[in-house]
């Protein structure tokens, strides 16, 4: 050590990171401490902001953002953050008013459930319409396909039609035609 007196600071030592001997002149004045002091200050700060409100109306408490409002004992208390729902021993969730006075905790519960449910199933219906119309609707590969299949189907028929006339006439230039009714009367 170099024989300089300890500075203390609310009557305990400072880690040697946030010693103030080694700092130069103007970093002593920016000096502010740690942040788990600062956290704590802040929170006893917060929590007298919001017991000023205690026993006044819910209104003038949920103007300030960090704080709730008991309903059931008209106390104001400092939200806890750490926590998404305040706990039973602060105030029950049906009297815990947040952000406004008109909604307590279990509607809030409910209506953000009901809300989150509705919007997943309306995602779900989508996502099932759409794979449904891709399945069902034909890929332009197998729509010209198909008229690929209908033009050769049509012109086989059609040279077919013609092969059979072609196919006639020899037979009635060599007289092989066949009569039409191979039944007619038989004379002599």
């Amino acid at each position: 050590r170099t024989g300089r007196p300890r500075r203390r600071t609310a009557g305990r030592e400072l880690p040697p990171s946030r010693r103030l001997s080694g700092l130069p002149k103007r970093g002593r004045a920016a000096f502010d401490p740690p942040r788990r002091h600062r956290r704590a200050k802040g929170w006893r700060l917060r929590r007298h902001e919001c017991q000023q409100y205690t026993n006044r109306s819910c209104e003038e408490c949920l103007k300030n953002v960090t704080c709730l409002w008991c309903a059931s004992s008209r106390r104001c208390v400092p939200y806890p953050v750490r926590r998404i729902l305040p706990p039973a021993d602060l105030c029950e969730l049906r009297s815990a008013r947040w952000g406004v006075c008109w909604v307590n905790f279990e509607a809030l519960i409910i209506a953000m459930s009901v809300v989150g449910g509705m919007i997943l199933i309306m995602l779900l219906v989508c996502c099932c319409c759409c794979c449904k119309k891709k399945s069902k609707k034909p890929d332009k590969e197998d729509e010209r396909a198909a008229r690929e299949r209908e033009r050769r189907r049509v012109r086989q028929e059609e040279r077919r039609a013609e092969m059979k006339s072609r196919h006639d006439e020899i037979r009635r230039k060599y007289g092989l035609f066949k009569e039409e009714n191979p039944y007619a009367k038989f004379e002599n």
